[in-house]
């Protein structure tokens, strides 16, 4: 068996729409195909030793102890790494639940999916469920703790943690897209120009002057003090004479902490004397150069934490204990305690492992102990002089027994210092009365303060702290996102994402869009190349510039990767013809509409799905989606689409020659084909079809018949506008002719344009391409031979698995099918290829260079433009440029 290849998808992909985040797993199981569980002697029983607790999953059978069933009677070594794999995560405490194993068209070899909550542990369980497997099967040793424990390590490295992970699990209960930032804390919420941002506990709301301020214990309690809330009595030092000048004052017992701090490092408590004191500066002073020396306050140790403002919860802290049993000593008790389920390392579980530092040694002294003690059965034994979660502690939730007069004291304190998000310790021997009257004091002030305590105290109620942040970074009213299209088919996808974003530009919007041309914003072009990918649309979505985001997406990044989105207000397939079959195990026009299908199937419950109501395909996606569709057509007089217009469906048709929308009974014109520059006259019928797809978008958007009109009549094509989709050159004896048409659907969309014109010859660039099916080559061939009367065959820049001598056959045998009396010639290079068609080319011609390198054949075009210095007369009528 091998690994063929791992990929991780991250959004809605052709597996699931809703299961966004999962492994995908391509397996050869050579040999091991003529090998199912039930012919692999002895493999059910070591497999259940190894993993008895997957009694539980049900598989298919759909009952517990379904999965040891069907190995009983026997399944495939691939399905069985799709329930490993889920099942080590979950022992690593990642729960994860969903799977799928399907074979290919290849024999032995299967694509296996399962979900996966860390990615980086995700695709180690995947690597790891493969040699589990390999090893039962061929019954060898192997160490399956070792690889528990390692996807425990990941999940600690990689996952979020329990402040941020409680925010983004608000965020998503409301349905607030989310994106992280690398494997660290921040994240974004929303899209575009609504995000917001926060790391941890801290926000885009933030102030870094706020945060300064609470860093500096000694500062924040002098300024504390200025507006009379109490606070403890002491000052800063850096020396030892400092330390003693201060003693002097405030005298014993006293707290020595970092001035800079957190989290209790470096901090000691109720120290009794000098000698003491000097021991504790000199721990201090191993975090910062500067250490805070007060008066201490005895009490118990409480955390408030107010949100934009308003007391939000609070928190008894206990410091990190034991209980005697008189029988145990110190250190098995500690182990005893932090093998207790609730404890882990860090912060992946509700407590934190207590560990042995000096803080605890010194703990110890106190009560004449060491680790080897044994104390009595019902003695607490306190191991840190800090009640902090990171270091052991415990924590009761008090917010109920708070007093009002303290609520407000903590409201003061976060304006006074100016956190959006402050956490308040206080030290009293009660919150139920005012410390004003009982001796409480403010210790510090913490930004980015923790929401462990609060979110799964050790006693008490849980408190969903997390709420409160959305609601400051989200009120009410606001809008998390933004208007978000997607647009996907076989051919048109560029030109209907650049007319949907040139319709949002005019009403007004900022808008962002990617292409198979660049991403582009605000109508910049900010990357060039081809960004109808995940990644690219995920630049789109993170720019805080942008309220309106339109993402031609094609099927390459979404088998790849998956949506760069979860839900999108408008997902718009232009159609669905044969192209890239035979790639990515999409063999057929029905593998392929099942890829297109995610797009719509991705479309929010109140948003619209476009189809295309002329191709069988559409109709058939439209027949299982939960959101509002509308349909767009070509012919006004098919069945199909009279049909939808009599069920009072949204449809734009072409009818008396006019771009018409209708709805519900109700026509809209919204402009004459013949007006439109990009439909050159309305010769160009599949721009027509373009043009009918983003006005029946953008008018079930809401965009008034007013705004969509004056958008047409403004979008003039050309290589600036619409590069390498019909762009003309005239030249004084002949024209030219760029375009992208790299499939038969789109060529003879191109041949029908074509055959409106007169020319003496019409001259051909064309390619075929290694990774495609030799018919649809032959097909292309074929079709280009209806169309042209002298062929020049160049060669992409990637051969893409086959030699050029095979491409070469293969278009020849296409040009020859066409059995016209067509002139060929093969010019790899293509630079050579158009600088050749200039040669040849004669008064009267056609020359068409259909190309995805668009930009170089322009250059070349340009040059020669340049030499004859005539006029390029744009396809808009009476608009033209000298060159």
């Amino acid at each position: 068996m091998r690994i063929l290849k791992l990929q991780v998808l991250r959004g809605p992909n052709v597996w699931s729409n809703y299961r966004n985040r999962l492994i995908q797993v391509r397996l050869d199981l050579e040999e091991m195909e003529d090998f199912p569980t039930d012919k692999i002697e002895g493999f059910t029983d070591r497999f259940i030793a190894v993993f008895p607790d997957m009694e539980a999953h049900e598989c298919s059978e759909g009952a517990k102890g379904g999965f040891f069933e069907r190995l009983r009677r026997g399944t495939w070594l691939g399905h069985v790494m799709e329930h490993v794999a889920l099942e080590i995560q979950s022992m690593a405490g990642m729960e994860c639940g969903f799977g799928r194993t399907k074979g290919t068209n290849i024999r032995g070899v299967y694509n296996m999916v399962f979900t996966y909550k860390i990615e980086e542990a995700g695709l180690f369980a995947a690597e790891a469920a493969f040699r589990m497997v390999e090893a039962i099967a061929k019954d060898e040793a192997y160490d399956y703790d070792k690889d528990i424990e390692e996807l425990k390590v990941l999940a600690r490295r990689y996952g979020l943690g329990p402040s941020t992970k409680s925010i983004v699990e608000e965020a998503e209960r409301r349905g607030i897209p989310w994106i992280r930032f690398g494997t660290n804390s921040k994240i974004q919420l929303g899209y575009g120009a609504a995000q917001k941002i926060f790391q941890a506990t801290m926000t885009c709301n933030t102030s870094d002057v706020a945060v300064r301020t609470a860093g500096n214990k000694d500062v924040a309690k002098k300024l504390l003090a200025q507006y009379y809330i109490p606070v403890a009595i002491g000052d800063s030092c850096s020396t030892e004479e400092g330390l003693k000048e201060i003693v002097d004052k405030i005298g014993f017992p006293i707290v020595i902490k970092p001035l800079d701090g957190n989290q209790g490092r470096g901090a000691t408590i109720n120290i009794p004397d000098l000698d003491a004191a000097l021991h504790a500066f000199e721990f201090a002073k191993q975090y910062s150069n500067y250490i805070l020396v007060e008066r201490f306050v005895k009490g118990s140790d409480y955390r408030l934490l107010v949100i934009d403002g308003k007391f939000t919860a609070a928190s008894k802290r206990i410091p990190a204990m034991i209980t005697g049993d008189g029988v145990n000593s110190i250190d098995t008790l500690i182990h005893k305690v932090n093998d207790e389920p609730r404890r882990g390392d860090g912060h992946e579980c509700s407590l934190t492992k207590i560990t042995f530092d000096q803080d605890t040694f010194t703990q110890l002294e106190k009560y004449g102990y060491t680790i080897a003690s044994v104390p009595a059965k019902g003695e607490i034994i306190y191991l840190k002089s800090t009640a902090n979660l990171s270091t052991g502690g415990t924590a009761e939730d008090v917010t109920d027994d708070i007093h009002p007069e303290n609520k407000f004291m903590a409201e003061r304190v976060a304006k006074i210092i100016g956190l959006d998000v402050c956490g308040i310790d206080v030290m009293a021997e009660s919150i139920k009365e005012p410390l004003r009257t009982n001796g409480g004091v403010v210790l510090e002030v913490n930004a980015a303060p923790g929401f462990r305590m609060h979110l799964d105290p050790s006693v008490g109620k849980p408190r969903n702290v997390a709420a409160a942040v959305v609601d400051m970074l989200f009120p009410k009213g606001s809008t998390p996102t933004m208007p978000l299209f997607a647009v996907t088919g076989t051919n048109g996808k560029t030109t209907t994402t650049r007319l949907l974003a040139h319709i949002a530009k005019t009403a007004g919007h900022t808008v962002g869009y990617t292409t198979t041309d660049g991403i582009y914003v605000n109508g910049y072009q900010i990357k060039k190349g081809d960004c109808s990918g995940p990644s690219s649309g995920t630049i789109v979505l993170r720019d805080p510039t942008v309220d309106f985001a339109v993402l031609e997406t094609a099927r390459g990044g979404l088998l790849r990767s998956g949506l760069c989105f979860d839900h999108c207000d408008v997902g718009i397939i232009t159609n669905i013809a044969e192209d890239h079959l035979g790639l990515e195990d999409i063999h057929t026009l029905e593998d392929l509409t099942n890829v297109k299908a995610v797009i719509p199937r991705s479309v929010k419950k109140s948003g619209w799905a476009v189809l295309n109501a002329e191709d069988d395909n559409c109709l058939k996606i439209a027949e299982k989606l939960c959101c509002n569709i509308a349909y767009f057509a070509m012919d006004a007089t098919d069945d199909r689409v009279h049909k939808l217009i009599n069920s009072d469906a949204l449809v734009a048709v072409v009818e008396a020659n006019y771009v018409t929308i209708i709805y519900e009974g109700e026509k809209y014109r919204i402009e004459e084909v013949s007006n439109i520059p990009l439909t050159d006259n309305g010769k160009a019928g599949f721009m027509v079809a373009n043009i009918l797809a983003a006005s029946v978008a953008a008018f079930a958007w809401g965009f008034s018949v007013e705004q969509i009109q004056q958008a047409l009549l403004t979008f003039i094509p050309g290589h600036q506008m619409t590069p390498g989709r019909l762009n003309f050159f005239e030249f004084k004896n002949y024209k030219v002719l760029v375009d992208y048409a790299h499939n038969p659907h789109g060529l003879l969309a191109l041949k029908d344009y074509l055959d409106n014109f007169n020319f003496k010859r019409k001259i051909g660039i064309i390619a075929g391409i290694g990774d495609r099916r030799d018919e649809d080559t032959i097909e292309l061939a074929k079709i280009a031979a209806t169309m042209f009367d002298h062929i020049i065959v160049r060669q992409e820049h990637s051969l893409r698995g086959k030699t050029v001598d095979e491409i070469n056959a293969l278009m020849e045998k296409g040009i020859l099918s066409a059995k016209r009396n067509v002139t060929y010639d093969f010019v790899p290079v293509e630079a050579d290829a158009i600088v050749h068609a200039f040669k040849i080319i004669k008064k009267g011609d056609l020359l068409v260079a259909l190309s995805d390198g668009f930009d170089a054949v322009i250059k070349v075009i340009q040059q020669e433009l340049d030499k004859e210095a005539v006029v390029v007369v744009s396809k808009k009528k009476g608009i033209s440029a000298v060159v």
